[in-house]
């Protein structure tokens, strides 16, 4: 295992790099699209090289994946990988929005070994060890226990007439913060029905499993991670006693959903 403090201050720094350039702060930011809607900026490709600099010195066996970098597959053949997301909401960050993080996982086997979220415009710093359980800014993790669907909170935008028996609660653009509040028992589901890239979901899924919940794909099945084609169709975490019923809700959907992407 690598050493964690180490790792954790490379994460960390990499937070703070991102946080000077913010526009919330106060920052000039360049940012352009690299297709439409689909923003990125000067910073997300500073803290990626900046990353990929650091952690491989911290452990060079380890194969590189990330939002922006090309992906080279002879990371296939290799045990152990990093999975990044420099910045995982860039468009909260270059709006001056704090609901940004950056994303960093380290991966063997297909499974996530070490984790950790840095959202220094919200003060937190969420960390995980497979099997160590997770904490937020060091404090230890539990998830949400709701056992009740009816009312579960869910942090979106605006709630479909299907799901109105829901709750809405504050969603910052992060996915990978989406997924931290139900670690942090400050929602009880977070569910996507789209195509969506292991580099946003893989550090936090390891912390909201190990706070105690549920997290698969939006059918219900494992998350797996360095496959030859990086994404999984949808994800869906939750308390685990709602899990199956959310499955129920979203399953039909995210098999059309499929079909038309």
């Amino acid at each position: 295992m690598i050493d964690q403090n180490q790792f954790q201050e490379i994460v960390r720094e990499a937070g703070r790099m991102a946080y000077a350039r913010w526009p919330g702060a106060g920052h000039d930011l360049d940012s352009w699209e690299k297709t439409p809607g689909d923003p990125v900026s000067e910073a997300d490709l500073a803290v990626d090289n900046f990353l990929r600099r650091e952690l491989s010195r911290l452990l060079p066996a380890a194969a590189w994946l990330s939002e922006e970098s090309t992906d080279d597959p002879v990371r296939l053949g290799q045990d152990l990988i990093w999975l990044v997301d420099p910045i995982d909401g860039t468009r909260d960050f270059v709006k001056g929005k704090a609901g940004w993080s950056v994303s960093v996982a380290l991966v063997s086997a297909g499974k996530p070994l070490i984790g950790m979220l840095s959202a220094p415009a919200r003060g937190e710093e969420w960390f995980s060890v497979a099997g160590r359980g997770a904490t937020l800014n060091g404090e230890v993790l539990k998830a949400s226990t709701r056992s009740d669907f009816v009312g579960a909170r869910v942090p979106v935008d605006q709630l479909p007439s299907a799901d109105s028996d829901l709750v809405a609660v504050e969603k910052p653009n992060s996915i990978a913060l989406r997924i931290a509040m139900v670690a942090h028992d400050k929602a009880d589901l977070v569910a996507t029905l789209r195509w969506g890239f292991e580099w946003d979901i893989a550090a936090a899924a390891l912390i909201a499993r190990e706070a105690g919940a549920r997290v698969t794909d939006a059918f219900g099945m494992p998350l797996a991670y360095n496959k030859r084609d990086p994404r999984d169709f949808g994800v869906l975490v939750s308390a685990p006693a709602i899990h199956a019923e959310a499955v129920g809700r979203i399953a039909e959907r995210a098999h059309e959903l499929q079909k038309i992407k």
